[in-house]
């Protein structure tokens, strides 16, 4: 989507993506990641999840990637801290204790500029995507993170009922974008409780990418 729809969403306060707590399904699944203590997460498209909360939580160290600064504001705010501001390589870096989140464009970040990262958790990034970026995006993660296995969470639902965002993401296309690089384990899925109110029935799957 262009950058001023989720801009709007933010400004417009309609954050119905935001969840109030940890997904479940990262607290499910994140020990198949099997990171050491301190490992670096980097979470692309991050908002201000709950998610980062938890993963600090279990002695990560968390690195974010948000196009929204409002978005970026609020998380710190609402965690209680003082980030310190700077520029870097054209984006902002908000950056406290554990934890560094980058706003701006993504596809404007690099490696220097992101530093070495342990994994990738993607809940909310591959999926806000319409399907001519998402192969772009995929190549980019990859490139960025120097090919760090991923937790990826992503819905699945009929799109010839509507579309997203959230879009939907088969297992066909999660084969066609990551298996060059990856090798990829499908590790749960869970339905979405009342589906979505325009797509019908939903499910969330996940996946694990590790380098080949």
């Amino acid at each position: 989507m262009e950058a001023k729809f989720w801009l709007g969403k933010w400004e417009r306060n309609e954050i119905a993506f935001h969840g109030s707590e940890a997904n479940a399904l990262l607290v499910k699944c994140f020990g198949a990641l099997a990171l050491p203590p301190g490992s670096r997460v980097f979470v692309p498209l991050c908002g201000k999840s709950l998610d980062m909360v938890w993963l600090l939580s279990r002695g990560c160290r968390v690195a974010g990637a948000e196009l929204s600064e409002l978005a970026v504001r609020q998380f710190f705010s609402e965690l209680g801290v003082e980030p310190k501001v700077s520029l870097e390589g054209g984006l902002k870096r908000y950056c406290a204790e554990n934890i560094d989140i980058f706003c701006g464009d993504i596809f404007d970040l690099t490696p220097v500029v992101l530093g070495p990262v342990n994994a990738v958790y993607d809940r909310a990034a591959l999926v806000a995507l319409p399907g001519a970026f998402r192969p772009r995006y995929a190549e980019h993660v990859r490139t960025l993170t120097g090919q760090a296995p991923q937790l990826l969470i992503c819905y699945e639902y009929d799109e010839s009922k509507g579309e997203g965002p959230p879009f939907s993401i088969s297992p066909e296309e999660i084969e066609r974008h990551f298996s060059g690089s990856y090798e990829v384990s499908f590790l749960e899925s869970f339905e979405v409780p009342g589906g979505f109110k325009d797509m019908g029935p939903a499910k969330e799957n996940v996946w694990l990418l590790k380098r080949k």
